[in-house]
């Protein structure tokens, strides 16, 4: 399948449906895919689970989604910062779900979820309230949760550079969840700052194929 290299980030959005699992990259605003947020925003879907490692900072990218009342649901590490007053007031409320998912546990469930695993245990969160009811199993001594793979419908992440064929590479800590992301979506739309002929990317330096990609805008 080919990519479509799109004119506007609200090509790149089109036809995200009511009720989707929104996959969205970025550690902080490092790698947050603001503009196809924002084109998200204006293309209307609601009631969206979002899996994200923060719940949005300030009031810009994922924290405007929040505020628009978009997002039924947040899988996230990280509910809680200095700038997490739009996630706070939502939540206190009783006007959004949360799922809190320890930061590698949430990074290995969506890598498992890319690559057709199963589920798989963890040592991460036992004897915590974040394993209370559920699974766990003794192995060679040490006890371990048992954790299910996330995938989505959509993923939307940031990238620095992008050839034609979708092949991506990010910009320093801007990589962090965009590569796992990419291959655990259905629909991949990746922001670039600039989309280059194919063959002027090192090999080397491509760290998604444009195999998982679907739509690429430069912004």
């Amino acid at each position: 399948m080919s990519v479509t290299i799109c004119d506007t980030a609200a090509q790149a959005v089109a036809g995200v449906s009511d009720g989707s699992t929104v996959l969205v990259g970025g550690f902080g605003l490092a790698g947050m895919p603001v503009q196809l947020i924002e084109a998200l925003i204006e293309q209307g879907a609601t009631g969206l689970t979002v899996v994200s490692n923060n719940a949005g900072n300030g009031d810009t990218g994922l924290a405007a989604l929040l505020a628009q009342g978009r997002v039924r649901k947040v899988m996230c590490s990280f509910p809680r910062q200095a700038d997490s007053y739009i996630f706070d007031d939502l939540y206190r409320s009783g006007r959004i779900e949360l799922e809190v998912i320890p930061q590698g546990t949430l990074a290995e469930r969506i890598r498992a979820g890319g690559a057709g695993i199963g589920a798989f245990y963890s040592p991460t969160g036992v004897g915590t309230p974040l394993a209370q009811g559920r699974e766990t199993r003794e192995l060679d001594g040490r006890t371990y949760v048992l954790e299910y793979p996330i995938t989505g419908d959509v993923a939307l992440i940031g990238a620095h550079r992008s050839d034609r064929l979708g092949n991506l590479v990010y910009r320093k800590t801007a990589r962090n969840f965009g590569p796992v992301m990419a291959t655990a979506a259905a629909l991949v739309a990746a922001q670039v700052s600039e989309v280059v002929a194919t063959g002027a990317l090192d090999p080397e330096a491509v760290v998604t194929p444009g195999i998982y990609v679907d739509r690429v805008v430069a912004v």
